[in-house]
């Protein structure tokens, strides 16, 4: 999990996100993307940074058989919230935001399967452009998508409102029916805490 200190550090690196996350207090955050049945009786809300190591083993390894058994089934669903860390980490949730709802997923997924190739590049931006590029996407979306002032505080919204609600210090946390669960978790872990809260349903 990456730490509140290495959140904290990160911000003061990225000089521009302290002044955009100003405005951002008086931004509505953005809607939220489930994945999933809406109406699924048990609501996992996963507090993500598409920077975060832990966030993507999370999405390469425990979310397929997680998607597979409940979400798929309708058993739960997983609500995705933007918690950027880095200021990379926020351009790649506004561009994943600009994909499209039904692109959304998808990108992330392709994101996080590629993180170190754009993660630590030397020009994290033309890094993502290059990836984008090759998902069939026109590449000058990127830089589109980076002026949209509507997005980036939307998103920063998003993160306030989630360190707010439920004191997030790092990710991935998930928020599972109202119980804040930080860490990857395993797939066995989250089967185990998913069937105690059906038996109590």
């Amino acid at each position: 999990m990456l730490k509140r200190r290495e959140f904290l550090a990160a911000v003061t690196i990225a000089a521009a996100l302290p002044v955009v996350g100003l405005r951002a207090q008086e931004a509505q955050p953005l809607p939220d993307m489930i994945m999933g049945d809406p109406d699924a009786p048990i609501e996992i809300i996963e507090y993500s940074s598409m920077t975060c190591p832990h966030c993507a083993a999370f999405h390469t390894g425990t979310l397929p058989q997680l998607k597979a058994e409940y979400l798929d089934t309708g058993r739960a669903k997983l609500v995705f919230r933007e918690f950027p860390l880095d200021r990379v980490a926020l351009m790649v949730s506004a561009i994943a935001r600009c994909s499209g709802e039904d692109r959304f997923f998808p990108f992330v997924d392709v994101m996080f399967r590629t993180q170190e190739e754009w993660a630590r590049a030397a020009n994290p931006t033309e890094a993502i452009k290059s990836i984008v590029r090759m998902g069939g996407q026109d590449p000058a979306m990127v830089d589109a998508c980076l002026e949209d002032q509507a997005v980036i505080d939307g998103i920063l919204a998003v993160r306030l409102a989630g360190d707010q609600t439920y004191d997030i210090n790092s990710t991935p946390t998930f928020i599972v029916n109202g119980e804040s669960v930080p860490g990857n978790l395993t797939f066995e872990e989250f089967d185990e805490l998913l069937r105690e809260i059906e038996g109590n349903v």
